[in-house]
This record gives structure tokens, C-alpha cells and sequence, in this order.
């Protein structure tokens, strides 16, 4: 995997994948808005989508009849550099029918436990919690 970051004004970056996308990321100047997401933005929702991905395959195999997986992150930093994530909470939505829960809490321990390379990573400086609810459409 090989990516590359290119600065292209004040506190602005264009990531770029080896497979040609990119995304523009940082912290911007001053008080003025910016240009998108901060690197560890890019973190956290890496891992929400790597543990998502997870959970949609686990469930489709299992042949539940979902709809959607939403993940919706929280998470805290150290107040000294460097600012790592100290805790990082993850609540998944599943909206679909018929929907078993126990199917669920198995997909959801399985990506972060064992499958998302993400979360795995990041638990080595972070308290990474989880829980989940269904959404009957």
C-alpha cells in the first residue's frame, strides 16, 4: 500500500492514493475554515469504515435482511503531544428486518476483536467500547 501527501497551501493537503483518489485534509490558517477533515479525522473515520465494512460483510453472510450500518464515533485525546486518541466509543445502527440481535453483537465483536486492522491499532493507546441498536424498517 503506498499513498502520497502533497502540501498545497497553508495548512492544506491532498492525499492521494496509489489507486488515484485523493483527498484533501487539514487544519487550515488561522481562524479561517477548513479545507476538510484533520489527519486524525481521517483516523477515526478510517476506523469506523474499516469496522463497518466488517459488520455488513459478517451480516450479509449470515443473510440478515439489512438496509444499512451507520457508525457514529466519539472519542477523546490526550491533552499533551503527542495527542493520541485516549478513548474511542463506537455506536452502531443497524436498520433492517428482522435483524437478529445476537447476530449483530457477533459481527460487531468480530470487527473490532479480530478483523478491522484499525481499531486494532488504535486500541494500543485508546479504550475502544462499543454497543449497537437495531432499527426495524
Amino acid at each position: 500500500m503506498k499513498s502520497t501527501i502533497t502540501w498545497t497551501d497553508n495548512r492544506t493537503f491532498e492525499g492521494k492514493t496509489e489507486d488515484g483518489f485523493r483527498v484533501t485534509f487539514g487544519q487550515g490558517a488561522g481562524d479561517g475554515p477548513k479545507p476538510g477533515p484533520s489527519a486524525m479525522e481521517l483516523l477515526l473515520i478510517g476506523a469506523g469504515g474499516c469496522s463497518a465494512f466488517d459488520v455488513v460483510s459478517v451480516l450479509e453472510k449470515g443473510r440478515q435482511d439489512i438496509d444499512d450500518v451507520i457508525v457514529e464515533l466519539d472519542a477523546d485525546r490526550a491533552g499533551e503531544v503527542p495527542r493520541v486518541f485516549t478513548r474511542i466509543h463506537m455506536h452502531f445502527v443497524v436498520k433492517g428486518r428482522n435483524v437478529s440481535e445476537a447476530k449483530v453483537a457477533r459481527a460487531i465483536d468480530l470487527s473490532v476483536d479480530k478483523y478491522c486492522s484499525a481499531t486494532r491499532m488504535l486500541e494500543k493507546t485508546a479504550t475502544v467500547t462499543h454497543d449497537f441498536e437495531i432499527i426495524e424498517v
